[in-house]
């Protein structure tokens, strides 16, 4: 079976909104035969286009059917679970959350926060060591992804350590032994890029929502759980690494007991905070370290994209502050190896001219500079984004509202233009919006174009407007009714564009030849439909009186026939 990447589009439900393409902050979406995809190779996994999709045609890869084979499979299966747990199951406690996974078929659960730990501690030993240096925090794996791919500038600055997760896993297998499996449970969908990066530590992610719908499918209800002693987190209970989840929540650990100046360490969060943070870091050469905390979702991972979402950031936060515990020891000890090596691996920009851009810009009909109106209905930033896209294939012409109405627009004047029938379209107020050049010749002989007339009251050019008014309330649209006017019979047709708005009126003069003999031809085709109705239900009733003869004859042919005597009898009486 084919593996879908983290997040997909069910193609079905994508309705062409492009409001992903305004979400995503790197555009990592490629619209092609009207559905929006993702782009692998381009996309962080911050799981914006997840939460603005409003048809929920976007989706996150389920990967619980790969954790019930690892519960089935005999190994010991451990929960790493994410500390925003605290915020998303509000009001159960700890144990009642434990037990519930030890039903599922887990074998223990532990704090992903005791990575975090270690983490600050690595964060808070190389500040010491090294001096006017500025440093990156590699905890969201996002953020790492999304300086490796669009801010390789930025690549020597980010922290060489494992993530939080990462040296959670790495703790757990140098406690339990490598034969373990680690399930990671939490809020964030880059996770799953991780596992799947580092699978000799991660097994495989469950998102909270996963989670959820598992404890529903097992009828499991956490609030009628009552948690046991041993239902505890192992090896031991996380401290201070339980503030990871909210804005700042690494500097304590880092810090420590004031050891440093509160201005060397910095907290951003929200992708768009954080690319201005960015900005211009590479030529500061800072008195002291700096340490900037930066995580991609506004408000950090109590707010990621798979976090509930039925209480405020700010009921959350408080839930992460009143749970977390302080250190009992500072600095921390190191108690193994997390090092990691992270390289830049910027996505390829490819660079257009402004000859190849006015290029594009045509193709829907933007000719200049006032034609870049710069809305943002395709989700791009500007009209010259949208160029860019459209010259990568990453867009089509048709996702431009203005390119589209105009179209339109276009496609409907040509049909009114030809068309043979006279063609008017009225307001609610039963003013004329559009006529074609039939209409006014037939109802305003002196009108020599068919704009003259727009804006005019229908009931100054024709008698009859009480038509449109009968559609205008009722609703109920009106199919070819003959009306004679002067010499002319109209077949006419009234019927509603916009319920009790818009509505457009059509009329046939059938007096005229070209009318007269399509009338002719489509009674013509009525009677050859009668006539072949007739000659079957004929031909059906011929059918059932010869069958019915048939029975009739030869029940008399055997009436009136001698009786039949087999071949011996004859014999003998001869």
């Amino acid at each position: 079976m084919e593996r879908r990447n983290p997040i997909y589009t069910q193609e079905r439900e994508c309705q062409d909104c492009h409001k992903c393409i305004r979400e995503c902050p790197v555009k990592a979406i490629r619209v092609e035969d009207g559905y929006a995809r993702v782009v692998p190779e381009l996309c962080i996994m911050c799981g914006n286009c997840v939460l603005a999709c409003p048809s929920s045609a976007k989706r996150v890869r389920d990967d619980l059917p790969a954790v019930m084979a690892l519960l089935k499979s005999g190994r010991k299966v451990i929960a790493s679970l994410a500390p925003s747990f605290v915020a998303q199951f509000s009001g159960v406690s700890p144990a009642q959350l434990i037990h519930a996974l030890k039903k599922l078929g887990f074998h223990a659960a532990s704090e992903t926060a005791l990575g975090a730990q270690q983490v600050s501690a690595s964060v808070s030993a190389l500040m010491r060591s090294e001096p006017k240096q500025i440093w990156i925090s590699s905890a969201c794996p996002v953020v790492v992804d999304f300086i490796s791919k669009y801010h390789p500038e930025c690549q020597p600055h980010v922290f060489g350590v494992l993530s939080p997760l990462l040296t959670h896993c790495k703790m757990l297998r140098a406690h339990y032994g490598d034969d373990i499996a680690i399930v990671f449970i939490g809020p964030c969908i880059a996770k799953k890029t991780e596992a799947e990066l580092h699978p000799e530590l991660l097994d495989a992610v469950l998102t909270f929502e996963d989670l959820d719908h598992w404890l529903d499918e097992e009828g499991i209800h956490l609030d009628e759980i009552t948690g046991t002693l041993e239902d505890r987190f192992q090896p031991n209970e996380a401290e201070e690494g339980a503030l990871y989840p909210i804005d700042g929540g690494m500097i304590p650990g880092a810090a420590g007991n004031h050891e440093f100046n509160s201005s060397q360490f910095m907290s951003f969060s929200g992708l768009a905070n954080v690319e201005q943070a960015l900005k211009g870091i590479s030529e500061w050469k800072p008195e002291n370290n700096i340490f900037f905390e930066l995580t991609a979702c506004a408000g950090s991972c109590v707010n990621g994209p798979k976090a509930g979402r039925n209480t405020s950031v700010a009921r959350r936060r408080y839930d992460i502050l009143h749970y977390a515990k302080p250190a009992c020891e500072f600095p921390r000890k190191l108690s193994l190896g997390i090092e990691s090596n992270y390289s830049a691996s910027p996505v390829a920009r490819n660079e257009y001219s402004d000859q190849q851009l006015q290029e594009a810009l045509r193709t829907v009909g933007k000719y200049s500079a006032e034609d870049e109106l710069n809305c943002g209905g395709c989700g791009y930033d500007s009209c010259r984004d949208f160029a860019h896209a459209l010259i990568a294939h990453n867009a089509e012409r048709m996702m431009c509202a203005t390119y589209t109405r105009k179209l339109a627009q276009k496609k409907a004047n040509a049909l009114l233009k030809k068309m043979p029938s006279a063609v008017v379209i009225v307001d609610e107020n039963l003013k004329i919006i559009e006529c074609n050049l039939n209409f006014a010749h037939l109802f305003a002989a002196d009108v020599e174009q068919s704009k003259d007339l727009e804006g005019s009251a229908l009931d100054a050019v024709i008698p009859f407007s009480y038509l449109f008014n009968r559609v205008l309330d009722s609703g109920e649209d009106i199919v070819g009714h003959d009306i004679r006017y002067q010499r002319s019979i109209l077949n006419t047709s009234i019927f509603s564009i916009e319920p009790h708005s818009v509505m457009c009126g059509i009329f046939q003069d059938i007096t005229k030849p070209i009318f007269q003999k399509e009338q002719i031809i489509g009674r013509a085709r009525e009677v050859i439909q009668k006539n072949l109705k007739t000659v079957q239900q004929i031909a059906f009733l011929l059918g059932e009186n010869a069958a019915d003869s048939e029975i009739i004859l030869n029940s008399i042919v055997r009436s009136f026939s001698p009786e039949e005597v087999d071949g011996n009898e004859a014999g003998g009486q001869q």
